[in-house]
């Protein structure tokens, strides 16, 4: 079984030799500094060879020695710098299958070989405030790397301050201060790895084909936003694994806005090409909607319940509903994780790969970028239009509500082709973008409501064939009914106001 640990740690340069740490006790907070003695360590790390894992910042390891041997896998979090989510495994003589598992997004087919071992003497400090409270462990590491391919090792010397669980991140900064006025600096590299890699010249490391720093025609603004979105479906993978908050969402939403983007930019890119692949996201966006619209409902209907007054919820009303939410959600997991072992979806990740390294460009991914990308967003407008007049001109009903279920996925595809030429159009997209998404929020909830009454029928029905009463049952179906009555009559008036797109094409 597989433990996560967010790890906020610095790393610096020890000066050359001589060399010692200053006196710690002089950092704001510091109580004193406990001696906890050297202890000998030994990792081998794996990676493919052309190093996929060490491109993306990404590090395994297999180590000995110290209280935490075993494996570990370590995955830098978005937007924050010196901040890891290390997840351990027990030690085996192989890669444990959870964190192969973690890894597949960017190794795919390939296989985890050793590439470097690291043996590191290291001399470890506590830092303790006034109360014994561990504040941070300083390690001071002497280090020597050999690399698995023979080639000549290397060996520095550094020095680790990792705060403590809980800890405020602001003492690091203290004790970053202390350590700079003794000439101590911080190190240029993001881990042992990737300063092996470096200093024994790793020639073989993959790396991502990027477009022009300053995007300028249709062509590449397009690109540059697909390839986002590849990257953000490849960085979400091991998040969905580990069960994160809103990474399945998060997740289905990149494989969204891509097939959006190859549709609405068909002059740009040849949809004979693009086409097969978006039919693969199609396929990868509803196997992942299985466990999201789960939870959706289940935070909508758990809503529902706690507005009601005690004396409504009549029966074990909470209990049905997390029977409900329980089974289904270990379902959809499985189901989620095996999708993402399976052949179909690493196929898919490929052919991204090789659709955005080799992409098929037409006459119009050399125009302006402003003008092409604007005359897409009208396009998408236009067709919302007709599908939100041709909806709100039918009587309430089923009719009414696949409609309007059609027009919201309209309207998300305007949204999209508005959030992405943003960057080429500034304000002016960003506020298209804006209002789409208002009519999205409606239409949304609207079709969310109409889901919300089916499920709800399936409980009374379970309710009432366990002999309990399926009045509140009833009750929820009627406020969705009552909900969705409020949507329709609010649509015309959020429509009024995005019915003008305000984009004006060059």
């Amino acid at each position: 079984m597989a433990e996560t640990k967010r790890e906020i740690e610095r790393k610096y340069d020890a000066p050359a030799e001589p060399f010692r740490l200053p006196d710690l006790r002089k950092v704001p907070g510091v109580s004193d500094v406990i001696d906890k003695g050297v202890m000998e360590l030994d990792a081998v790390y794996y990676d493919t060879d052309d190093q996929r894992l060490a491109a993306d910042g990404i590090t395994l390891r297999r180590r000995t020695g110290g209280d935490d041997a075993g494996w570990h896998l370590k995955l830098p979090v978005a937007l924050a710098e010196g901040v890891r989510d290390e997840v351990r495994a027990p030690l085996s003589p192989d890669v444990p299958r959870t964190l192969a598992g973690l890894t597949r997004s960017r190794v795919r087919a390939a296989e985890l070989v050793p590439v470097v071992r690291l043996l590191s003497s290291r001399d470890v400090s506590h830092l303790t405030g006034a109360d014994g409270a561990l504040l941070a462990e300083v390690s001071v590491d002497a280090v020597r790397a050999e690399r698995a391919d023979g080639a000549q090792p290397v060996a520095w010397t550094e020095i680790e301050v990792e705060l403590a669980d809980g800890g405020d991140p602001e003492f690091l900064g203290k004790v970053e201060k202390r350590l700079r006025k003794a000439g101590i600096e911080r190190s240029g590299s993001a881990s042992k790895l990737a300063r092996a890699l470096d200093a024994t010249g790793s020639g073989r490391r993959a790396k991502k084909p990027a477009g022009p720093a300053d995007p300028v025609t249709a062509g590449d603004h397009v690109l540059a936003h697909l390839r986002a979105q590849r990257d953000l479906l490849v960085e979400l993978d091991p998040a969905v694994r580990r069960d994160l908050p809103d990474s399945v969402h998060q997740m289905r939403v990149a494989t969204r806005r891509m097939r959006s983007a190859f549709k609405t930019y068909k002059k740009v890119l040849d949809p004979a090409v693009t086409g097969p692949v978006g039919e693969e996201l199609k396929w990868l966006a509803g196997e992942l909607g299985v466990d999201r619209d789960r939870e959706v409902m289940t935070e909508r209907l758990t809503g529902r319940i706690e507005e009601l007054p005690r004396t409504l919820l009549l029966g074990p009303v909470r209990g049905r509903l997390r029977i409900w939410a329980v089974a289904t959600r270990q379902g959809s997991r499985r189901h989620t994780v095996a999708v993402l072992d399976g052949k179909r979806y690493l196929a898919l990740l490929d052919g991204l790969d090789a659709l955005l390294a080799d992409p098929p460009l037409k006459a119009a991914a050399d125009r302006p970028a402003a003008d092409v990308l604007t005359k897409a967003a009208l396009k998408d407008h236009a067709r919302l239009a007709a599908r939100v007049e041709h909806a709100l001109s039918l009587p309430p009903g089923p009719d009414r509500d696949l409609a309007l279920h059609e027009a919201r996925k309209t309207a998300k595809r305007a949204r999209y082709a508005g959030e992405a030429a943003v960057p080429a159009l500034g304000k002016q997209a960003k506020n298209f973008a804006k209002r789409m998404k208002a009519v999205q929020s409606v239409l949304g909830d609207h079709q969310d409501s109409v889901v919300a009454r089916e499920v709800l029928r399936d409980l009374a029905i379970q309710a009432h064939a366990a002999g309990e009463t399926a009045f509140t049952w009833g009750l929820l179906y009627g406020q969705e009914q009552a909900a969705a009555a409020d949507r329709e009559r609010e649509l015309p008036g959020v429509w009024e106001s995005a019915a003008e797109p305000e984009l004006s094409a060059g």
